[in-house]
């Protein structure tokens, strides 16, 4: 997530040769980031998309679930909270952001099948 996404871009672009295609979402444009030109590696968007104004750039961890919407139930009874209820993205998976009870934040998403 970042308040520069042209220049988050470019950066890792000249760094680590990555290149980026866009993903049109409601909120705005999501980048799925490939490395060598396969598949995606990581995304980029602008911090804005989110609705805490205090957030600050960073990289976010995903963990692989068998099954996302089982596992938010899961999350909330065991003391977390669900900052962004499930989504799709095409040719990535189904995704939703956690909090655990400690205030720890990390992407929990069920990955699609390989083709």
């Amino acid at each position: 997530m970042t308040r520069d996404v042209e220049g988050a871009k470019a950066f890792y672009g000249a760094a680590l040769g990555w290149t980026f295609a866009p993903m049109p979402m409601p909120e705005g444009t999501y980048w799925l980031v490939m490395a060598s030109g396969e598949a995606p590696v990581a995304g980029l968007f602008d911090i804005h998309m989110m609705d805490d104004p205090q957030m600050q750039p960073h990289w976010m961890s995903y963990i692989a679930v068998d099954d996302v919407d089982a596992r938010l139930e899961a999350a909330v009874g065991a003391g977390g909270s669900i900052l962004r209820t499930p989504f799709d993205v095409e040719g990535v998976g189904r995704i939703a952001i956690v909090r655990d009870p400690e205030g720890a934040v990390t992407g929990w998403m069920t990955p699609v099948e390989p083709s």
